[in-house]
């Protein structure tokens, strides 16, 4: 491996440069009208313009790929996560142009990338899975059997998707019929099959997930698991390693059928599987994930792992370097997702341009990202501005330097997840550890977070006026005391009448 072309964007790209830069491997960025003068496209040895800004017409055209692959002599190709990450004839297409696939082999993707094919290996391995079907249904009746075994309430999904679509919960027999037809709808829209199936639902999940490496010599290995139970939309936003709940012993039984799910499918490179915990601390598969995970950095601060590295040497074949029995837990990590989202409104993507941009600095913190200040957010892709991952000792200290983290990252032009991001890093439950997947339902308010479009100017000056946009919300980068002083000198004027000093006072933050 010679050069290596990433056909991916943003940060991924700059993560996966970086790390074959210091193996000597020399790099090729491919780049859409929109991304010409984005840090990755700067950093590259090289770099092809692949077609104008929709996804369609460049990130996502295995031919356009190709034929930069073949411009600049590119050996092998790294696909990132998204795009074409999980696409078995891209795999195919690579291999048949001669150059090497930094990811498993195209038969892995498909076994995998459909969640029935997924369950059926996982249940020959005697993982785990939740009560529901093996096979997909297209059929009421079909449904109603099925419903009645299990009972409610169940969990309508998509087989060949992800990222939660073609998901629905239902709650009685009555919203079978209407729940299941969406489900197909979106799921034929999403991602070109309308199959789903049905699954018991689980009322209190965690979300914990098994990173695996696997290599082309039969060798295959865990580096411990990540929880990313904060999730909204069903995407998650914050992730963190290792997870506050899971035993030594539990963390151990997860392993082993991770890994025995890999060598069901002839696996190799970095994987992820995905598992549902449930109150009673039962764990259940969920699904599997072919490729590098949006947050493997808080796997890689607790091992000292570098998984791109790892997958790099993987490709050329190289055996794993490591046993299981070499790796150790060290600290704790938390990441949070940066996304040009508005808590206030939903978490619906902004937009805007990037007018002041800081990055926070010192003793284990770390920023991906692939922005730099006056770039502009484009519409066309997903909204991740970058992943701000803190390191310590402690989960109690990694708590705690993250919100320094927070408080020092600037971000003036889009509205960003960093203000809610700080919300959980003070709640309660999230310190204890006590919480599941629905976080953000339950202890999630639009008011308890403050806008990054002069929310703190305003707070810091006294709030004046009766609009929406000038009431008193308490939390993110805005610190407590300042509003305290500020309440104390009546310079706060409280828009809704609930919204008044004594509210204020009996806020747990």
């Amino acid at each position: 491996m010679n050069k290596l072309l990433i056909a991916n964007r943003g940060e991924i790209a700059l993560r996966i440069m970086r790390s074959a830069k210091e193996m000597g491997i020399g790099t090729v960025a491919v780049y859409s009208e929109a991304d010409r003068r984005a840090p990755h496209v700067q950093f590259a040895d090289e770099a092809v313009c692949i077609g104008q800004s929709s996804p369609g017409a460049s990130y996502l055209s295995i031919e356009k790929i190709v034929e930069a692959c073949l411009e600049t002599d590119a050996d092998a190709v790294h696909p990132g996560y998204g795009f074409l990450s999980e696409n078995a004839d891209f795999a195919r297409r690579i291999k048949e142009a001669g150059l090497l696939f930094v990811g498993p082999p195209a038969e892995a993707i498909e076994m995998m990338g459909n969640k029935l094919q997924a369950k059926e290996a996982a249940r020959k391995f005697g993982v785990p899975l939740v009560p529901g079907t093996l096979t997909a249904i297209n059929r009421l009746e079909e449904a109603k059997q099925v419903a009645d075994e299990i009972g409610f309430p169940l969990m309508i999904k998509a087989a060949a998707g992800g990222g939660g679509k073609g998901m629905r919960i239902v709650e009685v027999m009555d919203e079978l019929e209407d729940q299941m037809q969406l489900a197909i709808n979106e799921a034929s829209s999403s991602f070109g099959d309308g199959s789903v199936f049905l699954e018991k639902y689980v009322s209190a999940p965690r979300h914990v997930e098994i990173q695996v490496l696997a290599d082309s010599h039969g060798n295959v290995v865990h580096l411990f698991e990540r929880d990313c139970s904060v999730q909204r939309r069903h995407q998650k936003v914050i992730e963190e390693a290792p997870s506050p709940v899971i035993s030594p012993e539990i963390r151990e039984k997860m392993g082993r059928c991770a890994i025995a799910l890999c060598k069901a499918c002839g696996y190799q490179g970095a994987g992820t599987v995905e598992f549902i915990f449930d109150e009673n601390h039962r764990f259940y598969f969920l699904e599997m994930n072919t490729r590098l995970q949006v947050e493997h950095p808080v796997t890689e601060m607790i091992t000292g792992v570098d998984l791109v590295k790892e997958q790099l040497k993987i490709a050329r074949g190289e055996p794993l370097s490591f046993k299981q029995e070499d790796l150790r837990i060290r600290g704790h990590s938390i990441e949070l997702r940066v996304y040009a989202e508005d808590p206030r409104n939903n978490f619906l993507p902004d937009t805007g341009t990037l007018r002041g941009y800081s990055l926070p600095q010192g003793p284990g913190v770390r920023v991906d990202d692939g922005y730099q200040q006056g770039m502009e957010i484009p519409i066309f892709y997903d909204p991740l501005i970058s992943k701000l991952i803190v390191h310590a000792a402690s989960r109690e200290e990694a708590i705690a330097r993250m919100r320094r983290a927070i408080r020092e990252y600037r971000i003036v032009g889009a509205e960003t997840t960093l203000d809610f991001g700080e919300f959980v890093m003070r709640h309660p439950d999230f310190i204890s550890g006590n919480f599941d997947t629905h976080f953000v339902g339950t202890h999630f308010l639009p008011s308890l977070v403050a806008g990054a479009k002069g929310s703190a100017e305003r707070l810091a000056g006294g709030v004046e006026g009766d609009s929406t946009d000038d009431e008193l919300i308490v939390s993110g980068l805005v610190a407590n005391k300042l509003i305290e002083r500020n309440i104390k000198n009546n310079k706060c004027h409280f828009v809704r009448p609930e919204m008044n000093r004594s509210w204020y006072k009996n806020r747990k933050f």
